[in-house]
């Protein structure tokens, strides 16, 4: 079997049974703390008035380095409380627009992402020449060092294993793939709780393509599932699980199940499944990571089943998520919160140029959204947006699926076509109304937006602009 050709984002490698620290720790593509850029502007010495970022912010020591961007610890100056810097230099990636794409996706997905198991992105901010990504800062450090200095007990890993499966769970049922888990980007806080981090390769629905699958060739070799290497397509959350297989034995063994110094022997590992548990291992958790690490897509465990495992059970607690509006039916990859009743300057900056980022980014361009769908400005209240599409869609039987706040998803008569649609306030005036299509053609999409809903909506905005 060829190895793999993999992208920018990832480098060979392989890993010592005990020393798993990836040599690609570095990646071009994975923007995400603690891999991060080039910033002579910001210096670390705390106390200098030049650290002050835009008076928002005192920026401290360096955290880490990677090739395109460097994380500090900051202070906000009004709280006083703890956060993480990200600062991205523009010019050393607006050159390359799958790096650009990459940003943007991240931003997207990040500001999206509502979870207690979850890093959260608290605001983004710009200049001329740097993007600053404000995170939640976790000052445990990585799960990767905790299991460097030993493996863990089944008690400690299940209790990470609780937390990793119920954020993934959560990215999953929202249409966010994460498609680089591993210790590394796995966080630890003050409180002993995991933190996903990392989310610089994710994807979302939208790129699934028409066989249904995901083809970007992504994620860090030793945990890479087995059906990305064969270059057909995989599905992003079945790869997910993979690699949580994989984290779960590196916990209770830390070794790898697969390894080799040779690339192409340890691929060859992965792909027939080879693997040996250690026998401190219980038989419960033997089964489980059988499940785990099966290498046929179609029938690993899912997470539902996970769930319903004897080993993962002890202990495990349902998180119930108030603001979680998931449709089983319907996925999208923009409405993990329903809850936000107004724009903020972190999203008019995530949305821009016309309100995508490409104004961020010198010049390079890309689709305002993942998948189909853009973002329009209408001069109506949140309310009678909703109550005009709701009229619209009326005359050609369509099913209005409302959400929280102002959100609805608009289904066609065969349940098999879904456009969302999303408003935000942008001022006392306007609003932007967001509108993807998630699932179905293109014909559905161009004759209930495009053609109706779209025109309906803009006639508002035109006679408003004229009356000032």
């Amino acid at each position: 079997m060829p190895p793999p050709k993999w992208g920018p984002s990832t480098v060979g490698g392989h890993h010592s049974p005990r020393v798993m620290k990836a040599s690609y720790n570095v990646r071009s593509q994975n923007l995400v703390m603690p891999e991060i850029v080039n910033n002579t502007t910001i210096m670390p010495q705390q106390q200098a008035p030049s650290n002050s970022l835009f008076g928002k912010y005192d920026v401290g020591r360096l955290l880490g380095c990677g090739a395109f961007a460097k994380v500090y610890h900051a202070r906000d100056i009004n709280t006083g409380q703890s956060v993480a810097i990200k600062v991205i230099n523009k010019h050393k990636i607006s050159h390359n627009a799958h790096l650009v794409a990459n940003v943007k996706r991240e931003i997207d997905i990040m500001r999206q992402l509502d979870h207690p198991y979850i890093i959260k992105l608290y605001e983004v901010m710009a200049t001329k020449t740097k993007i600053y990504f404000v995170l939640e800062f976790v000052k445990g450090g990585e799960l990767f060092a905790k299991v460097a200095k030993g493996r863990l007990n089944e008690s400690q890993s299940r209790k990470y294993f609780h937390q990793l499966i119920s954020a993934i769970g959560y990215c999953h049922a929202i249409g966010v793939y994460h498609r680089d888990l591993k210790p590394e980007n796995l966080l630890i806080d003050e409180n002993g709780d995991l933190k996903v981090s990392d989310f610089g390769l994710s994807a979302v629905t939208g790129q699934i393509r028409s066989d249904g699958l995901l083809h970007t060739l992504c994620g860090t070799p030793s945990y890479v599932a087995p059906e990305i290497l064969t270059k057909r397509g995989y599905d992003g959350g079945k790869a997910d699980i993979w690699s949580c297989g994989i984290i779960l034995f590196v916990m209770n063994a830390a070794f790898l199940p697969f390894n080799d110094s040779n690339l192409m022997m340890m691929y060859k590992k992965i792909y027939k499944g080879e693997y040996r548990c250690p026998k401190w291992m219980s038989p419960d958790l033997k089964r489980l990571l059988s499940r785990l690490l099966d290498t046929n897509p179609e029938t690993r465990i899912t997470v539902d089943e996970i769930k319903s495992d004897p080993w993962f059970r002890k202990g495990f607690k349902e998180m119930r998520l108030d603001d979680q509006d998931v449709e089983s039916s319907v996925v999208r990859p923009n409405g993990a919160n329903d809850s936000k009743k107004a724009l903020n300057a972190f999203d008019i900056i995530s949305f821009s140029s016309g309100l995508n980022l490409s104004s961020l980014f010198d010049g390079t361009s890309s689709a305002s959204v993942p998948g189909v769908g853009e973002r329009v400005v209408v001069a109506e209240s949140p309310e009678n947006v909703i109550e005009k599409v709701v009229e619209i869609v009326k005359e050609v039987n369509v099913k209005v699926k409302k959400r929280k706040e102002w959100g609805a998803d608009l289904v066609d008569e065969n349940g098999k076509c879904v456009i969302g649609l999303e408003v935000f306030r942008l001022t006392e005036k306007f609003v932007v109304v967001e509108v993807q299509c998630y699932t179905g053609g293109m014909d559905f999409y161009d004759e209930l937006w495009s053609n109706k809903i779209r025109s309906e909506l803009l006639k508002q905005r035109d006679v408003q602009v004229s009356d000032n």
